[in-house]
């Protein structure tokens, strides 16, 4: 599988958030997007990176960002996950991996030793065309919006 890379379009999407809404890539056109992939929902480095991402919420959406959090979390957890935190962005649950498998973060990950297929931690910046303008590979989960405020 490819990671989507700076000058790729992204692939239209659709699926639901933590409500059971429909979002689809479509609905974004002609705006600025963020899409943060984390591993799972109200875990500790997912936890720190999405309070600090919505901690600078305000500054992202003075310059002109939507943000779409994803994971494939069911809608129940990422619902719990959102009500917890009181995130002003929407989480997709994720569960058949269709935004997952269109950015290309599902892979081979190595934790403590051990090998096993996960969703890679990596945000994308979209322009108003659906064209990914940055990738961050190294999130840092506590000054997340720094890197994309940067």
């Amino acid at each position: 599988m490819k990671t989507l890379k700076v000058g790729d379009k992204v692939p239209d999407f659709s699926v639901k958030d933590q409500d059971g809404n429909t979002v689809n890539l479509s609905d974004y056109k002609g705006k600025k997007l963020i899409v943060f992939f984390y591993p799972k929902a109200s875990t500790p480095g997912c936890t720190a990176e999405a309070c600090n991402l919505r901690d600078n919420y305000a500054e992202l959406q003075a310059q002109g960002y939507s943000l779409l959090g994803v994971s494939a979390d069911s809608e129940k957890r990422q619902a719990k996950f959102k009500e917890k935190y009181d995130f002003p962005f929407p989480l997709l649950a994720d569960e058949d991996h269709t935004v997952i498998n269109a950015f290309g973060v599902w892979g081979l990950k190595k934790f403590m030793g051990r090998e096993y297929d996960g969703i890679h931690r990596k945000t994308f910046k979209v322009n108003e065309d659906g064209v990914v303008t940055l990738v961050i590979d190294k999130v840092k989960t506590k000054d997340h919006a720094a890197q994309l405020l940067e």
